[in-house]
């Protein structure tokens, strides 16, 4: 049973899982003629369920038009519906989808599970506390319970942030922001799917929490450099001044420009996670790595 099915991550994960000979469930908020509501979600769904994938929620709002209370009602109370119903049924598994963000907004060095949470914003917090609440139930001895973080996820199609930075090579518009040194992770979708399904299927893979991340980090210089590679195109990357990067970040946020000053840190900050946890758990190695997971995501585009 697989909640937000119809978003980026839910929609690759129905075709994996399928392709693993796995038959779907999914539930929607609107439900179409195949599927289940949340409204009229039964305990018998989840008796003829072995694993509950939670991966509906509301995402982080770069504009910031949303009420906070959207989060917690989403985030927070929609995912202690679902595990009270998982409980007292006889599914096996629940997974839940949180985020790097529940756990910190900025990192100095790697992040790894051990890190006491503190996230700054209402979508870091909305999070955590549905992590709180499912660490705080006694599981039982028959079920396996997974709290996931994942760190930025891409995938064919999904464009974010990565779509600027194509936009910038594919036009052939020099990259400014060279003079940033970063180290940042990110996670194939294909990777994710794959984690999961070892959830699924492996018993001996404790529950717990687990950040999901590739291997290997990357630079933004070293990805629009891969960007490059993917388009035939020379990546040109300009050493602009710092300080003149920041005072044009500021400008835009308050006029239409294609950088602000969110949309600077996220492609210049450090941010590494640690995925020797979940690997260790598995014992097995990621299909991908993060060079081959960006390019064919970059492909894609």
């Amino acid at each position: 049973m697989i909640t937000g099915h119809k978003g980026f991550v839910g929609l690759n994960l129905v075709k994996y899982l399928k392709n693993q000979q796995k038959e779907i469930k999914g539930v929607s908020r609107k439900p179409s003629k195949n599927e289940l509501s949340y409204k009229t979600l039964s305990l018998e769904v989840f008796k003829t369920s072995k694993s509950c994938i939670h991966l509906a929620g509301k995402a982080h709002d770069l504009k910031k038009t949303s009420d906070d209370s959207e989060y917690y009602k989403v985030n927070t109370e929609l995912t202690k519906l679902l595990f009270d119903k998982f409980l007292q049924s006889d599914c096996e598994v629940f997974i839940y989808m949180s985020s790097v963000k529940a756990a910190a907004d900025e990192v100095a060095g790697v992040l790894t599970e051990e890190v006491i949470p503190n996230p700054v914003t209402v979508y870091g917090k909305s999070k955590l506390a549905a992590e709180n609440y499912i660490l705080s139930k006694e599981i039982p001895k028959n079920k396996r319970v997974y709290i996931l973080r994942p760190c930025m996820i891409h995938g064919p199609n999904n464009k974010g942030n990565l779509n600027l930075l194509y936009s910038f090579v594919s036009k052939g518009i020099p990259y400014p922001f060279g003079k940033f040194e970063n180290k940042r992770s990110f996670v194939s979708v294909e990777n994710l799917c794959f984690v999961i399904n070892e959830l699924i299927d492996n018993k001996n893979i404790t529950s717990g929490i687990y950040n999901i991340a590739d291997d290997e980090s990357l630079s933004t210089n070293q990805l629009v450099s891969i960007i490059g590679d993917v388009v035939n195109k020379q990546a040109k990357i300009v050493n602009v001044p710092k300080g003149l990067v920041k005072l044009i970040a500021k400008g835009g946020d308050v006029l239409p420009l294609p950088i602000n000053s969110e949309r600077l840190q996220k492609l210049t900050e450090n941010y590494e996670v640690s995925n020797l946890k979940i690997k260790k758990a598995m014992q097995k190695n990621l299909p991908l790595s993060a060079e081959k997971g960006l390019q064919k995501t970059i492909a894609s585009f």
